[in-house]
């Protein structure tokens, strides 16, 4: 069994921060699979094959959306941050220098109502 998500010793982790590193390690294989079926379906040319690559990369987004909002429910800055970026018109680094700045002030900047299911991040905060 691979142990590359961590970058300390595993055993000294807790169980909830083994989860977050295994969730997060889930995000990226979700977004390399993503790419994969982009190059794949940028190139198949037949019609049927393209139809399966096409259904199994929305699967892929589905899980990467899945993953991104568990680790989000449990990193009120993360959130906060993507909440000041994500699907907004206009420029996008500076929407993510603004929310950055804006993260600084603290987690009660984001506004209260976080759409999390009141769990609290792995500090123990209860939202």
């Amino acid at each position: 069994m691979g142990v590359d998500q961590y970058h300390e010793p595993p055993q000294e982790l807790s169980s909830e921060a083994r989860t977050y590193a295994r969730l997060c390690t889930s995000l990226t294989e979700e977004a390399e699979a993503i790419g994969w079926y982009q190059q794949r379906l940028a190139l198949e040319g037949n019609p049927e094959a393209r139809a399966i690559m096409e259904d199994a990369q929305g699967e892929e987004f589905k899980h990467f959306a899945m993953d991104l909002e568990f680790l989000l429910r449990r990193t009120p800055r993360w959130r906060q941050i993507a909440k000041g970026v994500l699907f907004r018109e206009g420029d996008i680094v500076e929407h993510g220098t603004a929310a950055e700045e804006g993260s600084e002030e603290g987690d009660e900047a984001d506004g209260g109502d976080d759409g999390s299911l009141g769990i609290g991040s792995l500090k123990g905060d209860a939202r």
